[in-house]
């Protein structure tokens, strides 16, 4: 009979597993903006179901003193090379937001639609297929195109007076980890609403209201100015 052994967590480990779920604390412990007694307190439940034993808060607060300094070298030194050396911002405006469900005929839409504006260098237009249901943004100039071709598809959503920030990324971005968690953080802690993310190898995009657009525009150029002051 063979008998299988299941290694349980330590107290380090259950409390890395734990907090590794909540980026917002993560950063809020690096900063050395948490009370430590109190976010011990909050998952030491967490942390006993993962170890299945009692666990004291006093060896939780240790653990959380150990993990932070290396939480940081994680959050912080591996990511900051690539965010300091972040390229041109770019922003359009007067932008429509389409959804549509998805058809055998979708395709033959879009191309239509491109083959009108392939001469236009100054349009902008995404098309992404999901597996339900495909995006579509694109100049607001172009919306009337976009309604006669797209006519018998099923348009679930649509929303025009939106705006797209263009971040032009830096090679090698695609293999550090936490990389679009650190812009869409900063992001979020501003309450910027974002309506679509479209992203490329070495471009970032993000759809949001006109009305968001010039605070998005800031919170990333600040973004890049604050790791080049690092």
């Amino acid at each position: 009979m063979y008998q299988i052994f299941v290694a349980m967590k330590t107290v380090s480990q259950a409390v890395e597993a734990v907090i590794k779920v909540k980026p917002f604390v993560i950063e809020a412990l690096c900063e050395g903006l948490l009370n430590i007694s109190s976010l011990a307190r909050q998952i030491q439940p967490m942390v006993e179901k993962l170890t299945e034993k009692p666990v004291k808060q006093g060896a939780i607060v240790m653990a959380l003193n150990r993990l932070a300094p290396q939480l940081d070298y994680s959050l912080n030194r591996n990511l900051q090379k690539l965010l300091e050396s972040l390229g041109d911002i770019i922003v359009r405006s007067n932008l429509t937001d389409y959804t549509f469900k998805n058809s055998n005929t979708i395709f033959h839409s879009h191309t239509r639609v491109m083959q009108e504006i392939s001469n236009q260098q100054d349009v902008f237009y995404t098309l992404v297929r999901g597996v339900f249901e495909s995006n579509l943004v694109v100049s607001s100039a172009y919306e009337n195109l976009v309604d006669t071709q797209f006519k018998n598809e099923e348009c679930i959503y649509k929303q025009d007076e939106l705006s797209a920030i263009t971040l032009k990324l830096p090679a090698g971005n695609v293999q550090i980890t936490g990389f679009y968690y650190h812009i869409l953080k900063a992001i979020a802690w501003e309450g910027v609403n974002i309506k679509e993310v479209i992203s490329t190898t070495n471009e970032f995009t993000i759809i949001v209201n006109d009305e968001d657009v010039d605070r998005g525009f800031t919170i990333l150029k600040n973004l890049k100015t604050a790791y080049r002051q690092k």
